[in-house]
């Protein structure tokens, strides 16, 4: 219900994957609590726990912040103790958004709609009193998420609709809304289809994310053509910490993630993309930490051509 955050100690330090200083990144969805960064596979143990090289590769890549997933319970039996936990975490500068909300229309034998619809109305309620961005999901639900957004659209401050894969109709529709940011992975990218919806996603409404260990970028999508980046991989099976884990997404390949959007968007600064994407987020979910006179160029036009 909680979304905090990793962030890397020394964000002055840049170590490259070559020899140049890559421009910094952030990873807005890691789900760090799934048994695969614990080495579970399918219930069986491939591995040892590996966060902390997961991170460390992250952090080599240019990655500086990373906003991870935490549940929480249900929000209306427990709305209390949530608000409880929610300020004590904002105290600490660890909870930087409500979330995952939002409508799943692909997944309604998990969850009816009807239930689905009651709680998301819910959850602005957690928003408005903690004033914090929320962090949201919509697949095949455009009309009904539109619909519970407008309604609410008074208590929403800011927030991202991340890991979207809907058309170009409902990504205008999202972007309708005040403080709206769109987040794309690989599942974004699957076809070519999906590449033209997300070209056309202002760079300033854009930021990008892994959902790790999920939606990595296949070489089955339209967006591998794009990808220029790449790392060494083994099986979980034979496992090295020096390589990432065949089939297994993890921070490091945001980095993919940025080179399709440029490649799909035919931008040739990539770090002036970066750069943008990154403020983007500070914006939303780390607005103490952004640097005021960055904000006022990107502020003034001066983005990626």
């Amino acid at each position: 219900m909680f979304i905090h955050s990793y962030v890397k100690t020394d964000i002055s330090l840049c170590l490259p994957l070559s020899d140049v200083c890559l421009p910094k990144k952030t990873d807005i969805a890691v789900n760090f609590t799934d048994g695969m960064f614990k080495g579970i596979y399918h219930g069986k143990q491939c591995h040892a726990s590996d966060i902390a090289t997961v991170l460390s590769r992250a952090w080599s890549a240019g990655v500086d912040r990373i906003i991870e997933f935490e549940e929480s319970g249900d929000p209306e039996k427990h709305f209390q103790a949530l608000l409880s936990l929610a300020q004590e975490g904002i105290e600490k500068g660890k909870v930087v958004a409500i979330g995952e909300c939002g409508l799943d229309y692909d997944r309604l034998h998990f969850c009816p709609a009807e239930i689905q619809k009651k709680y998301f109305e819910k959850q602005f309620e957690l928003a408005y009193a903690t004033k914090l961005p929320m962090f949201l999901h919509m697949r095949t639900a455009a009309d009904d998420f539109c619909e519970i957004m407008e309604r609410n659209k008074n208590r929403f401050t800011a927030g991202v609709t991340h890991s979207f894969t809907d058309s170009a109709e409902d990504r205008d529709k999202l972007l309708s809304f005040n403080n709206m940011y769109i987040g794309v992975n690989g599942c974004s990218l699957k076809t070519s289809e999906n590449l033209d919806v997300v070209r056309d996603i202002p760079i300033e409404r854009l930021m990008i994310e892994t959902d790790s260990p999920y939606c990595e970028i296949k070489n089955t999508h339209a967006g591998i053509k794009l990808v220029k980046s790449v790392w060494p991989s083994k099986k979980k099976e034979k496992y090295d910490q020096d390589s990432i884990v065949k089939g297994r997404n993890e921070p490091c390949l945001v980095r993919q993630v940025l080179e399709v959007v440029a490649g799909c968007k035919r931008i040739n600064d990539i770090e002036q993309l970066s750069r943008t994407i990154y403020h983007n987020t500070c914006r939303v979910f780390f607005p103490q930490d952004l640097d005021s006179a960055a904000d006022a160029l990107l502020s003034s036009g001066h983005g990626p051509q």
